[in-house]
C-alpha cells in the first residue's frame, strides 16, 4: 500500500504544486482550497464516484465528459474547474484525491499550520478538539488543524499523529502492553 501511495504522491506533487502556485498568484488559495474541499466531499460521500475516478476500464474520454458535466452541474469555475478538466484530460483522475491532499498540505504550510491526525474511540466534542489543538499548538509552536478518525477498537484514549511523530495513549495499546508485561512475569 505504501508503494502505491508513493507513486500517487509522485504523480500528485507536481499537479498540486502548480495549482498552488497559480492560486497564490491569483491571491485565491483559500477559494481554491474551498473548491477542492467540495470536490473531496463528493468523492468521500460517493463510493461509486470514487471508484469511477480510479477505474482503468472507463475510457479517458468518458471520464472527461462525466467530469465536465459534474463541474457544470456544481457550477465550478475558475482554477478548480480548469484544474480538474486538465487532470481528466491527462488521464490522472485516479490520483485526484492525492492531488487535493497535497494542495491542502501546501496551503496549510503556507499559513504556518501543521496537520495532525487524531484517532479516538468516539467522536471528539468541539471543546475536546479545541483543547487538543491548543495543547498541540503549545507543544509544536504552530497552529494545528485536526483530521479526526473514529476507531471503536481503541476502547478509549487517543492516537495523535503529527508529521512523523505519534502519541498513542489508547487503552487498547495500554492493555496490550500490560498483557505482554504479565506474560514476561508469569
Amino acid at each position: 500500500m505504501s508503494a502505491q501511495n508513493s507513486v500517487l504522491t509522485q504523480i500528485a506533487r507536481p499537479y498540486a504544486s502548480a495549482l498552488f502556485d497559480l492560486a497564490r498568484d491569483a491571491k485565491d488559495v483559500a477559494g481554491v482550497e474551498k473548491g477542492l474541499d467540495g470536490l473531496s466531499k463528493m468523492i468521500n460521500e460517493s463510493a461509486e464516484f470514487a471508484d469511477f475516478l480510479k477505474s482503468p476500464v472507463i475510457s479517458g474520454e468518458q471520464k472527461e465528459q462525466v467530469v465536465a458535466a459534474l463541474l457544470a452541474k456544481a457550477k465550478a469555475k475558475g482554477l478548480v474547474a480548469n484544474f480538474v478538466s486538465l487532470v481528466a484530460k491527462n488521464g490522472r483522475l485516479f490520483a485526484l484525491t492525492a492531488m487535493i491532499n497535497q494542495f491542502k498540505a501546501l496551503a496549510a504550510e503556507d499559513r504556518g499550520e501543521v496537520h495532525a491526525e487524531v484517532t479516538s474511540a468516539q467522536p471528539l466534542s468541539k471543546a475536546h478538539q479545541d483543547s487538543l489543538a491548543a495543547a498541540l499548538k503549545k507543544k509544536i509552536g504552530k497552529d494545528v488543524t485536526l483530521e479526526q478518525h473514529v476507531d471503536a477498537d481503541l476502547i478509549g484514549g487517543l492516537i495523535v499523529k503529527v508529521g512523523s511523530q505519534m502519541i498513542d495513549s489508547s487503552l487498547k495499546t495500554k492493555l496490550t502492553a500490560m498483557k505482554i508485561a504479565m506474560k514476561e512475569v508469569g
